[in-house]
């Protein structure tokens, strides 16, 4: 199992896991196909939409543990 990080792009978290999308869309990132989620960590997504980062990767990985 691999640990997301807000380091990660958006893309990368959907490469891990595609069921992911929702989770993010709770945190306001609604742009999966946008290009900023090509290249914008997860950190700047969460501070463009004013989430919470850690909250948002505790809340991915929790989520990709439960599944494992």
């Amino acid at each position: 199992m691999k640990t997301i990080t807000k380091e990660m792009t958006i893309r990368e978290v959907l490469e891990i896991d595609p069921t992911t999308a929702p989770i993010m869309t709770e945190y306001g990132m609604h742009c999966m196909g946008c290009p900023f989620s090509q290249m914008e960590s997860l950190e700047q997504g969460c501070a463009a939409h004013g989430s919470d980062v850690n909250e948002l990767v505790t809340a991915l990985n929790e989520y990709i543990a439960r599944k494992a």
